[in-house]
């Protein structure tokens, strides 16, 4: 093992500005910043969400150990610690956070950009696709209020509807999926770039710049009418197009255009 110290939570954060580490071990009392807010920091970060904290104190009170795993603790050791039990927790909860990143990185070779959140906003995990994509975009701020607020209402009424939030040159949609816990809901994560989707349709299926954006949209449900609406061309004009896709293509209707399209995207 390697091991990285940190003498207050402030520090401890600023180290892990540079460096991911496989687990934490958190003292509860600590200058600067205690325990419990810096493991709620790190748990707020989708880069470190994973990353299992134990805390290891002398705080001994029950409301002390629910505070920790409220905070986001994986485990609670008290002092004086068993070295021997301590090293066998670790090794516990190692275990199941390489198993749960396998999970989520087979997610996102999968194409799904997913993410969890609590009841109140914050994200309990991700896949690596979605934190590239929110570090990307934020700056370092997991989710900005705006957005937050906006997925919390989606979570209070459990609606299916997507939530777009304008990002520069695209915008990025989230879309609840189902509610997963207790107090878990699980969003699949799009980022879309102002014309990249439309060229890579263009280019995969030897398309037009004005057929892929037909077959774009039919991906997203839209129908005809509306399609005409968006691009600013008569439904008529949109069925040619839609026509020309599906020999090209070489299918037959919508849904199949539809589904390979969703297909191409993904990959």
């Amino acid at each position: 093992m390697t091991v990285l110290v940190a003498t207050d939570g402030a520090a401890a954060l600023l180290s892990l500005a540079l460096v991911v580490p496989d687990l934490i071990l958190m003292d509860a009392m600590m200058p600067v910043m205690d325990g419990f807010a810096t493991t709620e920091r790190i748990k707020a970060d989708p880069r470190l969400a994973g990353v299992p904290v134990i805390f290891m104190t002398g705080l001994t009170e029950t409301k002390d150990v629910l505070r920790g795993l409220a905070a986001g603790g994986v485990d609670y050791v008290q002092k004086p610690v068993v070295v021997e039990e301590l090293l066998a927790r670790i090794r516990v909860h190692l275990g199941n956070a390489r198993i749960s990143q396998r999970s989520q990185a087979a997610l996102d070779q999968s194409g799904r950009s997913l993410l969890a959140l609590d009841g109140a906003g914050r994200i309990l995990w991700s896949t690596p696709r979605t934190v590239t994509i929110l570090a990307a975009h934020f700056a370092g701020e997991p989710l900005p209020p705006p957005v937050i607020s906006a997925l919390l209402r989606m979570i209070e009424s459990e609606d299916p509807r997507s939530f777009r939030h304008a990002i520069e040159g695209g915008e990025l949609e989230f879309t609840l999926l189902t509610r997963s816990g207790p107090d878990e809901w699980l969003f699949r994560l799009s980022e879309a770039l102002d014309g990249a989707e439309e060229r890579l349709l263009a280019a995969r299926h030897g398309l037009t710049d004005r057929e892929a954006e037909v077959l774009l949209w039919i991906s997203r449900g839209k129908a005809n009418r509306e399609i005409s609406e968006i691009l600013g061309i008569s439904p008529r004009t949109v069925n040619k197009h839609l026509e020309q896709v599906f020999e090209k293509m070489g299918i037959e209707n919508r849904a199949s255009a539809a589904a390979a399209a969703v297909k191409t995207l993904s990959s």
